[in-house]
């Protein structure tokens, strides 16, 4: 294919996603098992967090008017009149003179409207000593305070963090309703690979991209099947029949390009179906493609590991979170200053650069790793930049956006 053939890395993704539409189907779902998943609707709290006003330390509920002047040198007396925890508030009312001993987590009791943390006083017996003070409001969540009725949490197509389903939790959600998980078939093709565990003869190497495209996959709570084939037409041809049955979307790894063995796009184009694109101006990765058979998308991924995993997180897991339903069906980003400048090879090219993320005085800078080690390097990768089309370069000390891998 000639470089004026190959369509841009933006136009390869827009089309990806604009291609793939998601799973039909609304699943009601333990919140534990939602993590990477995506809300089905938009979710609003059905009930009021906490329920009452509520203390949000260990102390005293007073009344704050009373304990105005106090201070170390001229404390204020108080009389304990009862105790309020979580779960078992205290039925008295504080009066002038008079405090409620408070735990955390308890309904303020009436007449309070402060609690005073336990560090700022003394108690000798019922007799409380007050060496500070609590203006109305101190240490008081509002009924409300962290969710509301009817407020929204998560809107559709949000991706459910462990932070996000608990807040779910906490507005009254027991099961959450995601869309259907997409159901992922990974096919390594190359006489090479050996299957993890097994024995490694001379010339041979461990199929580590299946196992990192299913580490992915699993991520986002997506289930995956996967196989190791031979390079025999026939088998691969087989294989991708029976897995665009039984399955959402298949990946291919190994095998996309037009080498002597590589199989896997003539056997697709025999097969019926409908290439978007094969080969973007991407490095690395170029050699991707994309297209869809029998209305399900299959995603053609080179074996070399940066490429494999270039290709598989900046086209293939979009569209895998699209098909997902994920509105936002990319990775997370950050800003970080560069450590160092960054040359692009090819103006007319998009670049990916893996690196680390160091703190230096409280910026983020990204400092690019070496992929003269392949697999260590991306195994210690933390991040990726971007060098877009059109750009030669990016100077040292630029803040830029990061695409975080962790």
């Amino acid at each position: 294919m000639t470089k004026k053939q190959r369509i841009g890395y933006q136009q390869a993704l827009n089309l990806t996603l604009e291609t793939i539409s998601p799973l039909k189907g609304r699943e009601l779902v333990d919140p534990a098992q939602c993590p990477g998943r995506a809300a089905y609707e938009d979710l609003f709290s059905r009930v009021n967090s906490p329920s009452v006003d509520a203390s949000m330390k260990d102390g005293y509920a007073v009344i704050s008017e009373d304990i105005a002047r106090a201070t170390p040198q001229d404390p204020v007396h108080s009389t304990i009149i009862g105790t309020a925890a979580a779960g078992d508030p205290s039925a008295e009312t504080v009066t002038p003179g008079t405090a409620v001993r408070i735990l955390t987590g308890s309904e303020i009791p009436g007449g309070a409207n402060g609690v005073l943390a336990e560090e700022f006083t003394q108690r000798r017996g019922k007799t409380l000593i007050i060496f500070n003070t609590a203006e109305p409001g101190r240490n008081i969540l509002p009924r409300g305070g962290d969710v509301r009725t009817g407020e929204l949490i998560a809107s559709r197509g949000s991706r459910l963090t462990p932070g996000l389903i608990g807040l779910l939790v906490a507005a009254g959600y027991g099961k959450i309703p995601v869309f259907a998980r997409p159901r992922i078939a990974i096919l390594a093709t190359g006489d090479e690979l050996v299957m993890p565990g097994q024995p490694l003869p001379k010339g041979k190497l461990y199929a580590s991209n299946l196992e990192m495209l299913k580490a992915w996959c699993l991520r986002y709570g997506m289930p995956t099947t996967f196989s190791r084939l031979e390079d025999k037409k026939e088998i691969i041809t087989s294989k991708i029949k029976e897995m665009i049955v039984t399955h959402d979307a298949v990946l291919t790894s190994g095998g996309a390009w037009t080498g002597d063995r590589d199989f896997v796009a003539d056997t697709l184009k025999s097969l019926g179906w409908k290439k978007h694109f094969h080969s973007i101006r991407i490095g690395p990765g170029k050699p991707v493609g994309f297209g869809m058979l029998d209305n399900k998308p299959v995603f053609l991924l080179p074996g070399g590991p940066p490429s494999n995993l270039t290709a598989f997180l900046q086209i293939a897991l979009p569209g895998l979170l699209r098909l997902g339903g994920h509105g936002d069906p990319s990775l997370p980003r950050g800003m970080a200053e560069l450590k160092q400048g960054l040359e692009g090879r090819h103006m007319d090219w998009t670049e990916f650069i893996y690196g680390r993320l160091e703190t230096r005085e409280g910026r983020m800078v990204f400092a690019p790793l070496k992929m003269s080690r392949r697999l260590k390097s991306m195994a210690r990768a933390q991040a990726l930049v971007s060098i877009p089309e059109g750009v030669q370069s990016l100077a040292a000390g630029s803040m830029v956006s990061v695409q975080l891998l962790e």
